[in-house]
């Protein structure tokens, strides 16, 4: 998760932008946020309900935060 965190870090303080950093950032948002889930929250062995109440709410957030940003460029 520091790699990530030091990525999305150097992503902002060299000034990248445009849809692919965008999309990059989105990426390692899902990612760092399911090792979250996963192991902080510890919602590794709890029932597949809760799982997928957590799993599906990120990726409805991520999936609108990447439309919306999308139709915005254009």
């Amino acid at each position: 998760m520091l790699c990530l965190t030091l990525f999305t870090y150097s992503m902002g303080k060299f000034g990248y932008s445009g849809t692919i950093p965008a999309m990059l950032l989105l990426l390692t948002v899902l990612i760092k946020s399911t090792f979250i889930i996963r192991d902080f929250m510890g919602l590794r062995g709890v029932s597949l309900l809760w799982r997928a109440i957590m799993y599906g709410w990120l990726w409805i957030i991520t999936t609108a935060i990447a439309v919306t940003y999308l139709i915005s460029i254009n």
